[in-house]
């Protein structure tokens, strides 16, 4: 075996087949398609046509079929060791030397490859068995029927710490074997190695071609410490490049033109359910730009469905903040949002498939939800506010890469600010604002002036030193202690990514630092790049924030490398509590001081001023009053 299939793949993965045939025939979209003038034969017709979610091509005219690497030898005459070291440098792709090792690898892929399949027969066959009693009761509780079972191959695994170590040994599996495919649990203080997945409701994970490569387990006791567990990184899964479900999803995807990604496997299955089988979802952590690349690769503008609450709007602007600088003509985001406090589970089994279906039949595009995020950050009442607000908007159009719809993005921010800040005649001779008020000054005076002058003109908004130094209308302070150390235990704890990531990835974070920092740790996590988080974010240039929220959390001890695991997980839950009613507070004190920045009054100052003081007691440790 010259290269091994896994390689090809990657290279496939990487190159889409347009852009290698569209280097020699000249390419124009046809649908779900591109079409050209067959390379092999002289025609004015073309007959040639380029699928990019299956991966060939098909020439009508002369019966050629085939993939990137047939393309190459076929019009560049090369060999097939050839055509895959040119592709494979063009890909970024680096090939393996041949030798007995990597023949050993390959192998042992395989290995991999049927030990996991065979644990998921054996999890199969336990969720049929007196054993799999409660984990039945759970899933009829779902409404997840027999049909729904077969088709997505769920299991159950044992309470014991045995069973499918036991089950797999009889079979002539290995226990390095079982131990490198993520079956059982070691490590050097492990005499004994055990079953990964216990007493859980187990969902197969496959890759694109159907094979099984891992298992997420959803626990059936409340009492564990977390509820959903995938499998590690192995040699045949890597989290961060893998979506549930798409083995399922891309033909449907192919048929629709588009593709759902849900946040978890029963809202994928549930998805699937309402009739809509184009559905994926990411392996329980944000989605990461590998995942995005494969959702482009099969459909141009993926749909994210998020549950209409505060988690479901943050985990949106994070997909949308990783979309931002990647987005061009023909890929880009749209996003759909539920009910509030509804998941698309819930939905199905509450209102039916035809309430799902209807709450994402129209998405929102990309534009508006960036556009609506902004102004919803903060009050726009004050000209400070709202060159602040241009500032936030076209910093973030700044990120697209692609010139040409960067200036489309900057007209359409600059409507829509023209629109929203356009003064109106009303009825009684004088102006009224566009929207919320926003003709209003501090102190509740209506300005005859018209603020749209503000945007683009040559004249800056800058905020007054007044308002500036004024204690009531200041943010917390940036980099908080309690914020440094949630972010900085999980960089010295990574056990802390496997039991909190969710919550992890939820956290209202105010200071970039801990902002820029928890996105490069989670994107380490989820790409599976070691546990020396802190070693590998200051290799990426992260030294600086490292430093800011080492000096920020000094007084936090139980963050430091060496303490005791189960301390810090007691210690991190108890701070993101603390944390979460923190940012609440925050949120209160910006409404009550735009109400006051509006219309005044001295009840509303006076709470205002309680509030404050309140936040000043949480931030300080020494007053006494910190919670």
């Amino acid at each position: 075996m010259r290269y091994p299939p896994s390689i090809l793949e990657e290279i496939r993965a990487r190159l889409p087949i347009s852009a290698v045939v569209g280097r020699r025939v000249k390419l124009t979209k046809a649908g779900r398609e591109w079409r050209g003038l067959s390379p092999f034969n002289a025609e004015k017709t073309p007959s040639f046509y380029v699928n990019d979610q299956k991966q060939f091509y098909h020439c009508f005219s002369s019966g050629k079929h085939g993939d990137i690497f047939s393309f190459v030898i076929e019009t560049e005459g090369l060999s097939f060791p050839e055509a895959v070291e040119r592709l494979a440098n063009e890909a970024g792709v680096t090939l393996p030397k041949l030798t007995e090792e990597t023949v050993e690898r390959e192998k042992k892929r395989a290995g991999l490859g049927e030990a996991l399949e065979m644990a998921a027969s054996f999890f199969e066959e336990q969720l049929k068995s007196p054993k799999g009693r409660d984990a039945r009761a759970y899933l009829q509780g779902r409404d997840l029927g027999s049909e729904i079972i077969a088709r997505f191959r769920l299991g159950y695994a044992p309470g014991e710490r045995f069973a499918l170590r036991d089950h797999l040994a009889e079979k002539g599996v290995t226990s390095d074997v079982m131990i490198e495919a993520g079956l059982l649990v070691s490590g050097e203080d492990i005499t004994v190695p055990y079953d990964r997945f216990r007493d859980r409701v187990i969902f197969p994970i496959q890759d694109a071609k159907g094979r099984v490569i891992a298992f997420g387990g959803r626990a059936l006791s409340k009492d564990v410490q977390a509820k959903y567990l995938n499998s590690p990184e192995t040699p045949v899964f890597h989290k961060g490049a893998t979506l549930y479900n798409l083995n399922r999803a891309r033909k449907a995807a192919h048929d629709a033109s588009t593709i759902y990604v849900v946040e978890g496997y029963v809202d994928c299955i549930a998805l699937d359910r309402a009739g809509l089988a184009n559905v994926v979802a990411p392996l329980g952590t944000a989605l990461t730009e590998d995942q995005l690349g494969l959702l482009w690769r099969i459909a141009p503008e993926p749909v994210m469905c998020f549950d209409g609450d505060r988690a479901g709007q943050r985990a949106a602007h994070r997909a949308l903040d990783l979309a931002v600088p990647m987005i061009a003509a023909g890929k880009t985001l749209r996003f759909a949002f539920l009910p509030e406090g509804l998941d698309p589970d819930d939905l199905l089994r509450s209102r039916g498939s035809e309430a799902l279906r209807e709450a994402l039949a129209k998405p929102r595009p990309l534009v508006d939800v960036l556009f609506e995020r902004e102004i919803g950050r903060a009050p726009i009442e004050t000209p400070e506010q709202r060159a602040d607000l241009e500032k936030r908007l076209f910093g973030t159009v700044a990120r697209i890469a692609d010139d040409d719809l960067k200036r489309h993005y900057r007209d359409a921010m600059s409507e829509r600010l023209r629109a929203l800040f356009r003064p109106q005649r009303a009825q009684g001779g004088g102006y009224r604002e566009g929207n919320r008020g926003a003709g209003r000054m501090a102190g509740g005076r209506r300005s005859g002036g018209d603020f749209s002058r503000g945007f683009g003109s040559e004249m800056p908004l800058v905020a007054s030193e007044g308002l500036k130094r004024n204690a009531l209308f200041r943010p917390a302070s940036v980099l908080q202690p309690r914020e440094a150390a949630l972010v900085l235990a999980a960089i010295h704890h990574p056990e802390l990514i496997e039991t909190e990531a969710e919550a992890i990835a939820e956290l209202v974070l105010t200071s970039p630092e801990a902002r820029s920092l928890r996105s490069a740790l989670l994107d380490l996590a989820a790409r599976g790049a070691g546990e020396d988080f802190a070693g590998l974010l200051m290799a990426r240039g992260f030294a600086e924030p490292l430093r800011a929220l080492e000096l920020a959390a000094k007084t936090e001890g139980w963050t430091q490398p060496g303490t005791v695991f189960s301390r810090v997980l007691t210690a991190w839950r108890e701070a993101s509590h603390l944390h979460e009613r923190q940012s609440f507070l925050n949120s209160e004190i910006e409404a009550v001081a735009r109400e006051v920045a509006e219309d005044g009054g001295e009840e509303r100052f006076e709470r205002l001023k309680a509030l404050v003081r309140r936040r000043e007691a949480q931030l300080d440790p020494e007053s006494g009053l910190s919670e």
